[in-house]
């Protein structure tokens, strides 16, 4: 078969292949509340030779087409704290926009962006490294108990919120009451938001691994509002990218998204997300961050290699 060119990218492959690489990336990461798309843009970088700044829009028309699948499954499991969700968005919505002006005006030269993206990789692979370490000591604890973590499968698998003021949120899940300070998720979403709209994920790939492993959140609650965060704050995302390519300031730019592409990657993502939503409740967390970290790691120190030895 022929490789097909998309005019807006200048990407040239197999139709088949955006699909099926999201679907099997989606169908992990999603378990986690992580989109994948923090790992399809290495591979749009360092595979499809995709480097302009556009790539992060089209990277965020992946989480539009590909998350509301994943979300509907939670929300089937009554498994969306939305509480917690609403804080993410409000957080990360003026975040994308500012990181999408400092992707613009000055990280447009692909090379600077890859140590970037290598720095952020780093620091979410290394931060997931650390929550399994405290959950590998929480779970031979728990081992003492009456409960293990394989059992939790067996009990009721829905959140019930206790409280919502701007001062904290805290919901019941499984027996036991969580809280966490609602402006400290707002400051965290924010700054996330930044890093998202100049990386092209959205934040579900930073801020999950902090609710986890900072305000020890159960990642069962986690992945539907870090997804639902993550959807809004893409699709703001590519409106704001989009408007910009009207822009005759950024005329001289790549910023428009590759609808098409991302749709591609949109469509596997869907098949992905669903898949990895429902199987969720009976992977163990430990063995899905494990996966996600070594991957992380890996595609982090090659990026910041490549970046020092050039």
């Amino acid at each position: 078969m022929m490789d097909f060119l998309f005019p807006v990218s200048g990407v040239e492959t197999q139709l088949w292949l955006p699909p099926l690489v999201a679907l099997v990336v989606s169908f992990f990461t999603s378990m986690g509340g992580v989109s994948g798309a923090f790992l399809l843009l290495p591979f749009q970088m360092s595979f499809l030779g995709f480097t302009s700044p556009a790539v992060s829009p089209t990277n965020m028309v992946f989480n539009v087409v590909a998350i509301p699948s994943g979300v509907w499954r939670f929300l089937r499991e009554g498994r969306m704290v939305w509480p917690l969700t609403w804080v993410v968005v409000l957080g990360t919505l003026p975040g994308v926009i500012l990181g999408g002006l400092v992707r613009i005006n000055w990280l447009p030269d692909p090379k600077p962006f890859k140590a970037f993206v290598g720095c952020v990789l780093l620091y979410i692979g290394a931060r997931m490294l650390v929550d399994i370490r405290k959950a590998r000591a929480q779970a031979k604890k728990a081992a003492k108990g009456p409960k293990l973590e394989a059992q939790v499968v067996q009990e009721e698998f829905k959140t019930q919120t206790v409280e919502f003021s701007w001062r904290r949120v805290a919901y019941q899940f499984q027996g036991r009451v969580y809280t966490c300070s609602s402006p400290g998720i707002f400051s965290l979403s924010f700054v996330v938001g930044m890093v998202g709209g100049i990386y092209g994920i959205g934040g579900g790939a930073i801020i999950a691994p902090f609710f986890v492993a900072i305000y020890g959140l159960p990642v069962h609650t986690v992945a539907g509002a870090t997804l639902m965060g993550t959807f809004v704050t893409s699709v703001v995302g590519v409106l704001f990218y989009q408007a910009l390519a009207w822009v005759p300031a950024y005329a001289h730019q790549a910023v428009a998204p590759d609808w098409l592409l991302g749709a591609l990657f949109g469509l596997g993502g869907v098949c992905g997300m669903y898949l990895g939503a429902r199987t969720q409740k009976y992977v163990p967390a430990i063995w899905i961050k494990l996966g996600l970290a070594c991957v992380l790691l890996y595609v982090a120190t090659n990026y910041i290699y490549n970046f020092l030895a050039s």
